[in-house]
């Protein structure tokens, strides 16, 4: 299976780590039209799981506590209520798989190749510009439930319909349930890249995260053609069945 670097789209999840601030604009430009009635909803939901919820219960949903708490309850509000200050996606993210893709180097063309589900926003490109938030998908919010599944039929559409090459998915088991791989496969060509430690079990952790950053780099600037026999800081990825693993050497 080839294609040119140029025709890849990426599936790279989100970072809970995110920059602050920002400028007040619009939001999430990309899909702002195929997605907006979602997009409603949430905020919907966010605005009254707020005025519903204890503090302690709020913590349990956003999943932080103490300054990360009023932080994340704050963005919940200006999600809610206003107009958030956004900033680009790329910039947004500031955790390894980011730090290691190294987004200031990428061109405007292949960032706008990079789809990053998310809990508020369904899905992103990482050149879109959102808000500062923290739910994850796995967070539930009164009146819509679980944002995974509420998700998961219009994101799946919406990838599908993005672009024409081949779609490679570097998700991990979290935002992969967001999206049903197996209705997208009968749309779009789909590869996986799988992470796993030496003893051949999932890879986590700060260096799978790292080298998941890198790789997605290697994809963007040459293609499919770059994993070819590439070794990174320990780690080789190889071909296997429905794509490539990346496996630690030690």
């Amino acid at each position: 299976m080839t294609t040119e670097p140029d025709e890849l789209v990426l599936l790279l999840p989100p970072s809970e780590g995110k920059a602050a601030g920002g400028l007040r604009g619009p939001q999430a430009t990309r899909f702002a039209r195929r997605l907006a009635p979602e997009r409603r909803r949430v905020r919907a939901a966010i605005g009254a799981t707020l005025g519903a919820r204890s503090p302690s219960e709020l913590a349990k949903v956003v999943g932080v506590r103490g300054e990360l708490l009023d932080r994340a309850l704050a963005a919940m509000s200006s999600l809610a209520t206003g107009r958030p200050p956004v900033l680009p996606a790329w910039q947004r993210y500031t955790g390894v798989v980011w730090e290691h893709l190294a987004p200031e180097d990428l061109t405007d063309a292949e960032l706008s190749r990079i789809l990053v589900p998310s809990g508020v926003y369904g899905v992103t490109t990482a050149d879109d510009l959102i808000a500062d938030y923290r739910l994850k998908m796995t967070a539930r919010i009164d009146g819509i439930g679980q944002l995974g599944a509420f998700w998961r039929s219009s994101v799946t559409r919406a990838i599908a319909r993005f672009g024409s090459g081949i779609i490679v998915d570097l998700l991990p088991g979290e935002h992969r349930a967001a999206i049903d791989v197996e209705e997208l496969g009968r749309h779009r060509d789909v590869i996986s890249v799988h992470f796993k430690a030496a003893d051949g079990v999932g890879a986590a952790g700060h260096a799978a995260k790292a080298v998941k950053g890198r790789i997605a780099f290697v994809l963007l600037r040459q293609g499919l053609a770059g994993l070819d026999g590439l070794a990174l800081d320990g780690w080789l990825v190889r071909p296997c069945a429905d794509g490539y693993e990346v496996v630690a050497l030690a």
